[in-house]
């Protein structure tokens, strides 16, 4: 095959170019040669692509997430915000934590153990490029039901990668979801988040400054496995006669991305990187041209350099692999002694490929041949943006108009309890989880299944300064919710994990999401993702806590069939002091317990609606942001001064649910009184802004008046002790009987 140089692009312009197939339409493929003045070569193509695909230039949803900026609060805690790898907030005492979470559906739909693991050791990268040491991790997961074949294939392989590739690695699983709906059947959803720690002054950023410089590949080297994979597989149909046409999932090797993590803090800690970027999605083609477009302009790189697993890989696939643990720095020529030798000694290879230039021209040669001459920032930043129509969906009216009031009430609440609590949504989810290391490196506070997950700093870090902060995290989302009205199903994803953070003791500071929806090309798709969006920004402003970045995750669907429209968003938090962090549920007899908020016939939606009737209609809980930001200053402040013994949240099965938990979390049974004159709904309804707590009775008094203050509704219930959970009047269950349904729904299923 003839080498596609610049020259020979120049000379045969009618030469026709496979780009229909790499997913480019005609009006893109003809805005490239307008950018080129020729038609592009094979190389340039496949890097624009895959950086003008859906999942790496976001062409169908730019025009909704800037209200994310528009809409931001302002937030003295924000230091690096939207637009770089992964967001950094201030967390105190010289600290920054940085935070992301990003999906790896379809990959993990293909090959459930290699799709999850890689979905792992990307947002890994993403958050060493920032300069920080990781030190935990989180999943959100999405299956079809639990019953389902597909779920039972792919589930398994799902928690395996995960696990394998977290535990390899040293980093604590620390909390998520796992979520069953038979709207995921065939398209699950694999949505992986990485926390890191880092000296707020030592940030690293992706650019590439200053002509001269060297541009280093270091890590695995490249092969053939996932070329195109993350940027095509996230941005078509996802259909099954696809098979043959899907490229293949990436491989990872956890081992390597271990070694990585060491030898690029100890980069940093030398001072000799100038900038950096991870190879994820859209691999050398989106390093090169993003370090390029933020930094001096221009670069010049020979890809006959780049070390490659596979030497028949042509120039274009070596352009479009997406081989894992690689990582590109950019290193002034006086310190590539140093940079090599800390690679060397962590057995790192490492490749020195171009230089950055002041051309403002992305340059490549192979064979002696210029292969590539791009401005590389119309690659990175000037990719085709899309206001796609939408329009509220056919069914929607009608939707909302069923509501679950035709639905009959339970006569035996008992019963009722029991089945939502062995359920697979509601049932304990320590079959997947214990799985996870949730204490290695010894720093985890608060894990699963704790409402978030929670680490102290200090000793998180090696030769850190002693300190007694920590950070939280919580990951939240519900697609019924959303579906049923997406501006409040986003706000109310978001309240559930402002409000579980809040439940530790700890001050929610800042968001990060993966939103998850079928195709942009559908309207009413576009409709629920505009919605959501909007959703999302008007909550963030009022609880005052930034998005600092995320993912967009489109075209989850099977055929035309839709998933529910599922944001999934991510709150981090700090406390001051871990040693006043909350526990979940009642630790001991004789305290009283305590319902905080106002509760609703609230059951659109609900776990109830869905599990005992099989129903989706009417409307969701209604949103109550300033309901919620009060909570989480009860909440903060009765934690600092050491007034609440244990704390969970109201959120899925509603009162009844959290009762139950609060009992399992250390076989300390309850005997309660309901506050209303309806026990279904008392026990049942999902409103939103509400918390289950206890405390001791020589602290009820300065916790009610803390509730008064901030204008929180605070009912007694009754005391803890025994060995059942008691409703006076309503029902009685023994504790072990309890935990016999909550522990045996996903062993039933998966064995």
């Amino acid at each position: 095959m003839a080498l596609d140089s610049v020259k020979r692009a120049q000379e045969t312009p009618e030469e026709r170019q496979p780009y229909a197939e790499l997913g480019m339409k005609d009006d893109e493929y003809q805005r490239v040669r307008e950018i080129l003045g020729r038609r592009p070569t094979g190389s340039e193509l496949a890097i624009y692509s895959v950086m003008w695909s859906e999942h790496c230039s976001y062409k169908s949803s730019k025009v909704h997430l800037r209200q994310f900026g528009t809409k931001a609060p302002e937030s003295e805690a924000l230091l690096v915000g939207m637009g770089e790898n992964a967001g950094v907030v201030d967390v105190g005492d010289g600290w920054a934590a940085t935070f992301k979470i990003e999906s790896h559906n379809h990959p993990s739909y293909v090959e459930p153990h290699q799709g999850a693991a890689t979905g792992v050791g990307g947002i890994v990268r993403d958050i060493m490029s920032m300069g920080a040491r990781p030190v935990a991790v989180m999943d959100s997961l999405r299956f079809g039901g639990a019953d389902q074949p597909d779920t039972r294939r792919v589930l398994p392989g799902v928690v395996e990668g995960i696990s394998h590739y977290g535990n390899c690695l040293g980093l604590p699983n620390i909390g998520g979801e796992v979520v069953f709906d038979p709207c995921y059947i065939g398209n699950p959803l694999v949505n992986a988040l990485c926390v890191g720690l880092l000296r707020k002054d030592q940030i690293k950023l992706a650019t590439a400054p200053g002509p001269g410089n060297k541009v280093v590949l270091f890590g695995a080297r490249t092969g053939a496995d996932g070329i195109g994979g993350a940027s095509v597989l996230a941005s078509a149909t996802f259909e099954d006669e696809s098979q043959a046409k899907r490229p293949a999932v990436q491989v990872g090797d956890p081992f390597m991305e271990k070694l990585l993590i060491e030898c690029c803090l100890e980069l940093y800690q030398a001072d000799v990187v100038v900038g950096i970027q991870d190879l994820g999605a859209a691999g050398v083609s989106c390093a090169t041209t993003e370090l390029a477009a933020k930094g001096t302009g221009g670069m010049r790189v020979d890809l006959n350099l780049v070390p490659l697993r596979d030497p028949s890989l042509r120039p274009e696939e070596i352009l479009m692999s997406e081989s894992q643990e690689r990582m590109m720095a950019v290193v002034t020529p006086d310190d590539i002694p140093a940079f090599m030798a800390i690679c060397d000694k962590w057995d790192v290879p490492a490749t020195v490929i171009g230089e950055v230039t002041d051309s403002g021209r992305l340059v490549m040669t192979w064979d002696g041949e210029v292969i590539v001459d791009i401005p590389p920032g119309t690659a990175a930043d000037e990719g085709p943006v899309y206001e796609r129509p939408f329009h509220e969906p056919a069914g929607q009216a009608a939707l909302n108009a069923d509501g679950p009031e035709r639905l009959p009430r339970p006569a035996d609440l008992r019963e009722t309890l029991l089945t939502l609590l062995g359920s697979p949504n509601l049932g304990s989810k320590e079959w997947v989880t214990s799985q996870y290391d949730r204490y290695v490196r010894g720093n985890t506070v608060l894990a699963q299944p704790a409402d978030a997950g929670m680490l102290r700093i200090s000793e998180a870090m090696p030769g850190a300064e002693e300190t007694t902060r920590g950070i939280a995290l919580a990951t939240d989302g519900n697609g019924r919710y959303a579906r049923l009205d997406p501006y409040s199903g986003a706000q109310l994803a978001l309240s559930e994990a402002y409000r579980n953070v809040a439940v530790t003791g700890a001050k929610p500071l800042a968001v990060t999401n993966c939103l998850n929806f079928g195709s942009p090309e559908d309207p009413e798709v576009m409709w629920q993702f505009s919605e959501a969006v909007r959703g999302l920004a008007d909550a963030c402003r009022t609880l005052g806590v930034p998005v600092t970045g995320g993912n967009v995750s489109f075209y989850n669907q099977t055929g035309s069939t839709a998933i529910n429209p599922t944001p999934v968003i991510g709150v981090l938090g700090v406390i001051d002091d871990v040693a006043r962090r909350v526990r979940s549920g009642f630790p001991e007899a004789g305290l009283r317990v305590l319902l905080l908020g106002e509760t609703r016939e609230e059951f659109g939606g609900s776990e109830w609606a869905h599990v005992v009737h099989g129903h989706l209609g009417g409307l969701p809980p209604q949103v109550n942001l300033e309901a919620e930001r009060a909570l989480a200053a009860v909440l903060a402040e009765a934690a600092a001064r050491g007034l609440l013994e244990g704390s969970h949240d109201l959120s899925d099965g509603g009162l009844a649910i959290a009762l139950a938990e609060a009992c399992l979390s250390r076989g300390v049974g309850c005997t309660v009184t309901l506050p209303g004159e309806d026990a279904f709904t008392d026990l049942f309804s999902e409103s939103a802004a509400r918390a289950l707590v206890c405390v001791r009775p020589d602290a009820f008094d300065a916790f009610a008046e803390l509730c008064v203050r901030h204008e929180v509704p605070c009912s007694g219930l009754g005391l803890t002790g025994g060995d059942a959970l008691v409703v006076e009047g309503v029902l009685d269950v023994p504790v072990a009987e309890l935990r016999e349904a909550h522990t045996s729904a996903l062993p039933r299923v998966f064995g």
